[in-house]
């Protein structure tokens, strides 16, 4: 049953007919969770509906449930690079190439990765800015926080709060043996599985980029610590991204005496600085 509702998907999108693919291939994975083909196959309908975030999820469920998939690598990649996570997509572009050495695909799409973080780095050094606020600055909540993805009893909850170059998230879990527990970073994409009795998939698109290979996490008894670097040392105003949330600017802290004092004042006219100052040199030489 299973097969025939892949195999209906499949034509379903060859006739464009997304949806119903996307709503196939669900029910084909509910009555079969351990094919990774269904999950790849997933995976490319969600691309093609924009949904990439999904795409990834499905993408690293396939390469989880069986490794030796190029397609698998191949729908990552490219959904990650939708998302602009260079990095993690030409990681996952280089496995699927060693596995399709044959499939230029990979190759084309490897190139381009490159240019996007050659353009990435350039972009950074060009706008970084050598003075930060260097206060911490508390979770904010964001109007598009989105609900924990996660399946049985206990529903795990979360928080977070930030310094200027690092974000800690906290996810209550109490008792959860640490070889029961896995965390994937991309440049912007987290992933966080708990297997057990008490599954829970928590996978969130974050408000800006991390560092992966700087970022960590440890299991504690009562919670699981996940700490990340950012990219930008910018001030995240939720957890998770939302277009409808603009990106805050770095603030620079001006150095002391490099402005004037300003004071409130009744007069629409500013004051005359420089004409103040002489006017005081004066006083006090005739004093």
């Amino acid at each position: 049953m299973a097969s025939e509702l892949a195999e209906k998907a499949k034509e379903a999108i060859i006739d464009d007919d997304l949806k119903l693919a996307l709503d196939l291939y669900s029910r084909a994975i509910e009555l079969d969770s351990t094919n990774a083909d269904y999950f790849a196959d997933r995976a490319q309908a969600n691309i093609k509906l924009n949904n990439f975030t999904e795409a990834v999820a499905d993408a690293n469920k396939a390469i989880e449930l069986a490794s030796s998939i190029p397609k698998a690598y191949l729908r990552k990649g490219v959904a990650c690079m939708k998302l602009e996570e260079y990095h993690t997509a030409k990681r996952a572009l280089e496995i699927g190439a060693s596995l399709a050495q044959d499939d230029s695909r990979f190759t084309n799409l490897i190139k381009e990765c490159d240019l996007r973080i050659a353009e990435d780095c350039y972009d950074q050094r060009k706008s970084l800015a050598p003075n930060v606020q260097p206060s911490a600055t508390p979770a904010s909540v964001g109007s598009c926080q989105k609900e924990t993805i996660s399946s049985g009893k206990p529903k795990y909850r979360h928080e977070y709060y930030q310094k200027p170059e690092e974000v800690i998230l906290t996810i209550f879990a109490k008792g959860i043996p640490a070889e029961n527990v896995t965390v994937d970073f991309g440049e912007q994409i987290l992933s966080v599985n708990v297997s057990g009795e008490d599954t829970y998939h928590f996978q969130p698109r974050l408000f800006g980029k991390v560092l992966p290979d700087r970022s960590k996490y440890q299991v504690l008894s009562t919670k699981i610590e996940i700490r990340f670097v950012k990219a930008e040392v910018i001030n995240w105003t939720s957890l998770e991204y939302c277009k409808e949330i603009t990106v805050p600017q770095k603030i620079n802290v001006p150095s002391v005496g490099s402005q004037r004092p300003s004071y409130p004042s009744s007069k629409s006219r500013a004051k005359d600085w420089d004409k103040l100052e002489a006017e005081v040199k004066k006083e006090v030489l005739m004093l």
